[in-house]
C-alpha cells in the first residue's frame, strides 16, 4: 500500500509496559465461542436508519460485548501496575497509525453524508493481555473490538502465528477495518439491537445473527478499501492480501485447520471462508455501506 507517516492520538502503544503481562498467564473464559441467547432475523430498515438520519451516540454496555474477527471474548483484567515508556515507533506503528486515520477519515465522511458526528476509535497496541472495559484482552485470542470503551485491542505476535495466513500490509488493514466496522455498528446501535434479538432466541438463531454482524463488519472494511483503491493507494497484490486473510478466518477454514473434518454450519459464530470473502469483495466493489445490508440477504 502507498501510506504516509502520520501522527496519531488515537493509537497507544502498551508493547513492553508492565500493564501488559506475559502470555504464560492466566486464561479467560473466551475465545472463539458462540453467542449466548438467540434472535431471528428481520432487521429491516436498519441500515436505512443509519445512512439516512437514524444514527445515534448509544454505545453498547457489557452485555453487548461481541465476539470479533479474529477471537474475542472476555478475560481476565490484566495487572494494574503503572506503565512504562512504550517502544520506539516503527514501521508497523506508523502504518497503523496511517490506516486508522484513513479509515476513520472514510467513516467520518459517511457520517457527515447525513450531517452525523462520527465518534473516532481508538487503538491499543499491547503484548499477551491488557485491561480493557471488557474485562481484558488477550492477545492469544487474536485482534479485536471492545464496545464498552470503543477501543481496537491487537497483539501485533497474532500475525506472525504460522497457523495463520495473515500475510501484508493491506491483510492487517483488513483487520483493522473490520474492528471499526464493529465500531460503527456500535456506535450507530446495529450491535445493542442485534444482541437483544438475540437474547429471545435459539442458539442457531443467535449463531445466524452473529455470523451476519461479523458478514456485515466484512462489508465495512470492503468500502473503506474501495476508498483506498480510489484514493490509488493499493499496489499489485493487495487485495489479494485482504482476501487470504478473509479465507484464513473463517469458521470452516478455523475448523479444519483444528482437525475437524465435517464442521457444522450452525456453529459458526463469524462466516465461512468464502462468506467471508464475498461480503469483504461487495463493500469494496460497491464503495457504498448501503449494500451491507447482511440482516436481510442472503449470506
Amino acid at each position: 500500500m502507498r501510506w504516509d507517516k502520520v501522527e496519531n492520538p488515537n493509537v497507544i502503544d502498551k508493547r513492553g509496559s508492565r500493564a501488559s503481562t506475559s502470555r504464560t498467564g492466566g486464561r479467560s473464559s473466551g475465545g472463539r465461542t458462540a453467542a449466548v441467547g438467540g434472535g431471528v432475523l428481520g432487521l429491516i430498515g436498519l441500515l436505512l436508519m443509519l445512512f439516512m438520519g437514524g444514527l445515534n451516540g448509544n454505545g453498547g454496555g457489557a452485555g453487548d460485548i461481541l465476539t470479533d474477527v479474529l477471537g474475542g471474548g472476555q478475560a481476565a483484567p490484566a495487572s494494574a501496575d503503572p506503565v512504562d515508556q512504550p517502544p520506539a515507533q516503527d514501521d508497523t506503528k506508523l502504518f497503523i497509525n496511517w490506516v486508522l486515520d484513513d479509515i476513520q477519515d472514510t467513516w467520518q465522511e459517511v457520517f457527515a453524508a447525513t450531517n452525523q458526528n462520527y465518534p473516532r476509535a481508538r487503538l491499543v497496541l499491547f503484548e499477551g493481555s491488557e485491561r480493557s472495559g471488557c474485562g481484558g484482552a488477550q492477545g492469544q485470542f487474536g485482534p479485536h473490538y471492545c464496545p464498552v470503551d470503543q477501543n481496537v485491542y491487537i497483539d501485533l505476535s497474532f500475525f506472525s502465528d504460522p497457523r495463520m495466513n495473515i500475510q501484508g500490509d493491506f491483510a492487517l488493514a483488513y483487520v483493522i477495518a473490520h474492528e471499526i466496522g464493529h465500531h460503527v455498528q456500535t456506535v450507530t446501535g446495529i450491535s445493542n439491537q442485534v444482541r437483544q434479538i438475540q437474547q429471545q432466541s435459539s442458539r442457531a438463531d443467535a449463531n445466524d445473527l452473529s455470523v451476519r454482524l461479523e458478514l456485515q463488519a466484512d462489508c465495512f472494511a470492503g468500502v473503506w478499501g474501495h476508498a483506498t483503491y480510489e484514493d490509488n493507494r493499493l499496489e499489485s497484490g493487495d487485495f489479494e492480501e485482504a482476501i487470504r486473510a478473509a479465507e484464513a478466518v473463517g469458521d470452516d477454514t478455523i475448523a479444519r485447520n483444528a482437525g475437524v473434518n465435517r464442521p457444522n454450519p450452525e456453529t459458526f459464530t463469524h462466516g465461512t471462508a468464502q462468506q467471508r470473502i464475498n461480503w469483504f469483495r461487495q463493500g469494496f466493489e460497491s464503495g457504498d455501506p448501503n449494500t451491507c445490508d447482511t440482516f436481510n440477504n442472503p449470506i
